[in-house]
């Protein structure tokens, strides 16, 4: 059993859990928690090693002994480093450091203009964890084919993110990329971004194939963003509502083009 914070395994986790540049310099993030850990083992990416504790459910013992069975390395420690090391007020005993394994983009058609993608999220400069892991879970259930995460966005792979999502990691193709090369996988596709004077959402014709831009919380979309986008769709609103949380916002845009493409309205 591992009772000291000095050692290795606990060192990698703290500093994964803290810091973006951690992540990127060990291209590993941490999971956390039996939800996540069972979507985890059901999905090809490769897990480094698993800590647990002696309050493991037995759900959560079930989970370890079959993780045992494919050779994965699982150390127990105790509950007091668990307890230290959770990004959570109550630790369901249990968590995986795993490689970051980036799933692929559709490629582009071999002319580089016409695009085989038609469903591309690009959440710019969302800063609250929890937002950007909404936009990622919803961006999942609603068969978006890539989210792309430009500069001054919070990492995907923070703790906090992570949670949020609740397995979407492992569903859905999520890459920081630079603005320029944001431009270059857009190709081809209409670019739509949320903005409280844009047309509405209801009125607009989501069918096409399309990316679309969420703005953050407090600055909205940047320069950047605002010179890609050829549209803006606003979502209308009862009463004196400024506006909806970059999570809810994005949530609502996504399922108004399921639903156009799914009953073919407009």
């Amino acid at each position: 059993m591992i009772t000291s914070g000095q050692n290795s395994k606990i060192k990698l986790v703290r500093a994964l859990l803290g810091r973006a540049k951690e992540r990127c310099d060990a291209n590993a993030f941490v999971v956390e928690g039996v939800r996540l850990v069972e979507e985890l083992e059901t999905r090809d990416w490769r897990i480094r090693y698993v800590l647990c504790d002696a309050s493991l459910s037995n759900r959560g013992r079930s989970l370890v002994e079959r993780l045992r069975s494919r050779l994965i390395e699982v150390e127990e420690i105790s509950e007091r480093l668990m307890q230290s090391l959770s990004d959570t007020e109550a630790p369901q005993g249990i968590l995986a450091v795993v490689e970051i394994s980036n799933l692929p983009i559709l490629r582009q058609a071999q002319d580089g203009v016409s695009n085989s993608l038609n469903f591309v999220i690009i959440p710019d400069q969302i800063r609250d964890p929890g937002n950007l892991g909404t936009l990622l879970r919803t961006a999942a259930a609603g068969g978006v084919q890539a989210v792309l995460l430009p500069p001054e966005t919070t990492d995907a792979f923070a703790p906090k993110v992570v949670r949020a999502g609740m397995g979407a990691h492992f569903r859905l193709p999520i890459h920081a990329m630079l603005w320029d090369e944001i431009r270059a996988q857009t190709n081809g596709l209409q670019i739509f971004l949320a903005d409280m004077d844009g047309k509405a959402c209801w009125e607009t014709d989501l069918r096409q194939p399309l990316a679309l831009i969420i703005g953050g919380e407090a600055e909205g979309a940047s320069d950047e963003a605002r010179k890609l986008a050829a549209h803006k769709i606003s979502i209308p609103m009862a009463g004196n509502v400024e506006s909806l949380n970059a999570g809810v916002a994005g949530s609502v845009l996504m399922f108004e083009v399921v639903r156009q493409r799914k009953w073919k309205i407009g």
